[in-house]
């Protein structure tokens, strides 16, 4: 497979990958790979999220925001 950049991007992204002391390719693919990984849990988490809701496991909005403050509180 080969993926073309525009040039700036390709200049950043051999800079980039030399200072880590890898090529661009060894990055791309790391870099894809990552993001597949992580598309996969959201998915998987998304659909945990639906069976909890088809069960009825559910929680109120309220609940939700305080989830979410205690988790942004530093």
């Amino acid at each position: 497979m080969e993926v073309h950049f525009a040039p700036d991007t390709e200049a950043q992204l051999r800079q980039f990958a030399a200072s880590k002391g890898k090529d661009a390719a060894q990055v791309v693919e790391e870099t894809v790979a990552r993001m597949l990984e992580r598309q996969a849990q959201f998915i998987e988490g998304v659909n945990r999220g639906i069976a909890a809701a088809d069960r009825g496991d559910l929680i109120d909005h309220g609940e939700v925001v305080s989830r979410i403050e205690r988790l942004l509180q530093p």
